[in-house]
């Protein structure tokens, strides 16, 4: 059950990097290319929608549209081009609508006439070969959303500080815990070299009775054979005493 949850809490620990580096790298890719007309990537250029002029057919505010720079004279009518417009009233704003119609502008550059399908109005500008950014090629649903929500204070807090918080902090607990594992490991081999050592020295003492006890049995046999020695001395001096004693009489 143990490892069950340590391996649950390490994908957890994993996942919530993952997610925070994600997050971070998207970020700074984002803030890099969308809405930079100067800026892409092998060719493709990314565009956060605004409006819903285009919502009744192909996409809507919020989302991410995605173009590819072509050139210019090979759309056709019914492509969707992104442009960067002329009008006064959205000068300098880059928008994303469908082609109506090729035509020239008023110094007889070829251009097209573009509207949006949601309100299905022609825009009042024609739009030159110069001011296309690419044709439409796909769109990333609600990503442009998500996008400026990152760059918000709450967004940034939701998504990149608080997983990398809860990452740090779960690091913090394993690593103590790592810490405290290996202090008890430490004291469980201090304890067991302990009774290695009580154990080795109550062998030694034993030893050490053993060999005294044969010294003293050693020692015990000697005493005896020396009296065993001196009887037998004091039996022949008698002896010889006894005959001494006869021969004089």
């Amino acid at each position: 059950m143990k490892k069950t949850l340590g391996v649950i809490k390490s994908v957890i620990t994993w996942l919530l990097l993952i997610f925070a580096v994600a997050i971070m790298l998207f970020t700074f890719i984002s803030s890099s290319t969308l809405d930079k007309g100067n800026r892409s990537i092998f060719g493709y250029k990314g565009y956060i929608v605004l409006s819903d002029s285009m919502k009744a057919t192909d996409f809507e505010a919020g989302d991410v549209v995605v173009v590819k720079e072509v050139d210019p004279s090979t759309l056709k009518e019914g492509d969707i081009i992104t442009f960067v417009s002329k009008n006064s009233a959205s000068y300098g704003e880059t928008i994303t609508h469908k082609i109506r119609r090729l035509t020239t502008t008023a110094d007889g550059e070829p251009g097209f006439v573009t509207y949006g399908t949601t309100t299905n109005t022609d825009d009042l500008t024609v739009v030159d070969y110069f001011s296309v950014e690419g044709k439409y090629q796909f769109r990333l649903p609600k990503v442009g959303k998500f996008f400026n929500f990152l760059k918000t204070v709450p967004g940034y807090i939701c998504c990149i500080l608080i997983p990398f918080m809860l990452f740090i902090a779960i690091q913090a607990i394993n690593t103590v815990k790592a810490f405290r594992g290996y202090k008890k490991e430490q004291a469980s081999a201090i304890q067991s070299e302990r009774e290695e050592l009580a154990a080795e020295k109550k062998k030694t003492q034993e030893m050490m009775a053993e060999l005294e006890a044969l010294k003293a049995q050693i020692s015990g046999g000697a005493t005896s054979d020396q009296k065993s020695g001196d009887k037998d001395s004091r039996d022949e001096e008698d002896s010889d005493d006894g005959e001494e004693k006869e021969d004089n009489e």
